[in-house]
């Protein structure tokens, strides 16, 4: 595994501890322990935040690593990697949203949202792992686009 496979591993590690913490700060809610639950939560928010912060990161400095499975799954390889992208945009849009009604003490409009935000990052952290196993793991990992600075200056 090269240095695209290893910093995908960093990433997937983010957001996978990011979606046990929530799941940990979602049963102390239930048994309504709710100074344990901020706790959790925070700490889940910000692992999914270093997660963004890392993946893009690794996007700008390494580039994105193409799917290098039998071409026959290459369609369901990318159909499956956008319900995943789709899936982690609307859970990271409606964790800020979720987020930002419970720092402002709006608990009922909270309690609307969050069981919806959870599900849609456990799902979104699920099938990350599928598309790390996928690109890293399972298969040999494709060709690695260049990063940003080399596509912006024509150097490849």
């Amino acid at each position: 595994m090269g240095i695209a496979g290893y910093w995908g591993l960093v990433n997937e590690v983010l957001m996978i501890a990011s979606a046990v913490v929530v799941a940990c700060g979602w049963y102390f809610i239930r048994h309504k322990r709710i100074d344990i639950h901020r706790k959790f939560m925070l700490t889940g928010v910000s692992l999914g935040a270093a997660f963004f912060v890392s993946y893009l990161l690794s996007t700008l400095v390494i580039g994105d690593t193409y799917f290098g499975g039998p071409k026959k799954y290459k369609a369901p390889y990318q159909a499956f990697l956008q319900i995943h992208v789709l899936l982690a945009t609307a859970a990271a849009i409606m964790g800020v949203i979720t987020l930002r009604r419970a720092l402002k003490g709006r608990f009922n409009q909270h309690r609307k949202i969050a069981p919806w935000t959870a599900t849609f990052w456990f799902v979104a952290a699920a099938t990350g792992l599928g598309v790390f196993l996928l690109l890293f793991v399972i298969f040999p990992p494709g060709p690695t686009t260049g990063n940003l600075i080399q596509i912006l200056t024509g150097q490849r």
